[in-house]
């Protein structure tokens, strides 16, 4: 399935956090394009083979409210093997705020 975001702009780091793996659930490879900040962007991106994601749960989060310029948040979202069994992937990603609007950036390190 392929969209494109139709909900209001996310108004902080979390909501895009929240916004992308909505578009990673659902395959929408354009929204995820589209809130990638294009220093790290790249120039396609193939879900073919996206597993099936289950949930999130933002474990911490760093700056990145509605008057900030930058965030971090940390995240576990499940997903499901073709076996069946369940995997967790863990992350903290930066996300700039420019222009207004929220940008996910990369793993912070």
């Amino acid at each position: 399935m392929t969209r494109s975001w139709s909900g209001p702009a996310p108004e902080t780091a979390e909501a895009l956090m929240r916004s992308r793996f909505t578009a990673f659930r659902d395959g929408d490879a354009a929204w995820l394009l589209d809130s990638w900040h294009p220093s790290t962007r790249p120039t396609s991106l193939d879900l073919t083979d996206n597993p099936v994601w289950r949930g999130l749960q933002v474990v911490d989060v760093v700056g990145g409210g509605p008057e900030d310029d930058a965030g971090i948040v940390e995240f576990r979202a499940t997903y499901v093997l073709p076996s069946g069994g369940v995997e967790v992937m863990h992350e903290r990603s930066r996300f700039v705020r420019e222009d207004g609007r929220w940008y996910y950036v990369a793993p912070a390190e």
